[in-house]
Formats: C-alpha cells, sequence, structure tokens
C-alpha cells in the first residue's frame, strides 16, 4: 500500500513508521523536525509539517494518492499542547477531501467515549467495557488530570464522525514501551473489558491491521492487552 503516516517521530507514529516499511509499503512520512528522520533517507519519504500551525498544500502534497493515511497526532505535552490534535486533524481530513483519499485511521483514548463534545453533548456516563475501578476511579482521576487533552480528542472524533471519511478511531487506555507482540484484545464500539494498558506498539500494528478490514470503517475500536 502507499500510506502516509502524520508524526511519524511521536510514541505510536514511530512504530507505525517502523512496522510499516518492514512489511514493504510505499510509505511519507510526515514530521515537525526532518532531521529526525535523518536515517530513514531512501526508505520512506519525508515531509516537513507542522499541524500546530497547517499549511494546507503542503498537507495535500503528503497525501495525494496514497491508498490511506494515519495518524498518531498528540501533544507531547497534553497539559500544554491542547488543541494540537483537533486542529491537526481537521487539516488532514481537509486535505484527504481536497485529493480524494478516503482512508484514515486515527489513534484517540480508552476514556474518550464518556467526554462530552460538541456532537455528543450528552455521552454515556459510563463505557460498557470499564470494570468497577475504571467506572468509579481510573476514568474520574484520569479524566481530571488530562481534562483539556480528552476535550481535544473527542472534538477530533466529531470531526471525523462529520467527515465522509472511511475512518476508523483506536481508543487505547495507559500505553507502555513494551515491544511488538501482536497479541491483544479489541472491542467495536467501547474499552476492552479488564483492559489498563497496552504497548505504542500493538496500537501501531493494529492501526496497520485494520487497513485491510473493510468492516472497521467508521468504527470506533477499544484495544487493550
Amino acid at each position: 500500500m502507499q500510506l502516509t503516516i502524520f508524526a511519524a517521530t511521536g510514541g505510536i507514529g514511530r512504530h507505525l513508521l517502523e512496522q510499516a516499511v518492514a512489511a514493504g509499503h510505499d510509505v511519507t512520512a510526515v514530521v515537525r523536525n526532518p532531521q529526525s528522520l535523518i536515517g530513514w533517507v531512501g526508505r520512506a519519504r519525508v515531509v516537513t509539517a507542522d499541524l500546530a500551525a497547517p499549511d494546507a498544500d503542503v498537507l495535500a502534497s503528503a497525501v495525494v494518492g496514497r491508498d490511506a493515511v494515519l495518524s498518531g497526532l498528540g501533544p507531547r505535552k497534553p497539559r500544554s499542547e491542547a488543541g494540537v490534535t483537533s486542529r491537526g486533524t481537521k487539516a488532514i481530513v481537509a486535505a484527504m477531501q481536497a485529493t480524494g483519499v478516503k482512508r484514515l485511521v486515527v489513534v484517540s483514548a480508552a476514556p474518550i467515549g464518556t467526554v462530552p463534545s460538541p456532537g455528543r453533548p450528552n455521552p454515556p456516563k459510563h463505557d460498557a467495557g470499564d470494570g468497577f475501578f475504571m467506572r468509579h476511579l481510573g476514568s474520574r482521576f484520569a479524566r481530571a488530570m488530562f481534562s483539556a487533552h480528552y476535550a481535544d480528542l473527542a472534538l477530533m472524533e466529531d470531526i471525523l464522525r462529520g467527515s465522509d471519511l472511511d475512518w476508523t478511531i483506536s481508543r487505547p487506555p495507559r500505553l507502555t514501551d513494551k515491544p511488538l507482540t501482536g497479541v491483544y484484545r479489541t472491542a467495536y464500539g467501547q474499552n476492552v473489558r479488564g483492559g489498563s494498558k497496552v504497548s505504542r506498539a500493538d496500537v501501531a500494528h493494529h492501526m496497520l491491521r485494520v487497513l485491510d478490514q473493510p468492516e472497521t470503517i467508521k468504527q470506533t475500536i477499544g484495544i487493550a492487552d
């Protein structure tokens, strides 16, 4: 496949890049700092773009003619960069619509199903996949710690649901740096029961896997160990 990966040097984006290239895909990596991918010259096309201040022409050139787009976009410092994910995703969606590219896979977060947004002002109080701890303690703590970041992710999901793209949203819980296993659980439309963590490498693996699964289009999917 011809793929474009946004935030290709981020926690999940780096794994997307490594796994996609290893699988033989033709990859365009979109990054803010091209020096961070200097070792990838000849293995992937690198496009420089700052999604905090997106350039429509640059983004269109990064996605035109591609089979699918994957985004690991998120703030490096959730408490100080809130807003970058929704703004960047809005720009990505616009670039894809302008160039006729339809397939998009993005990463969100497990608590977002219960976070209000303009498009979902009255979400469920609890996620159907959450157990006792997450319902009563874990999700409350997470929302208090990352409220602005989660609100931004909820807005990002609104943008996708309001688009005409063939999107898939991955919602992992706590991310770890453990190695790729390819063994994890998923759940459509809810979090994974008892799932409290998953590696960034496995999230990337699943994001690439769903590209060949048309049943995942316009679906939100929980993933966890």
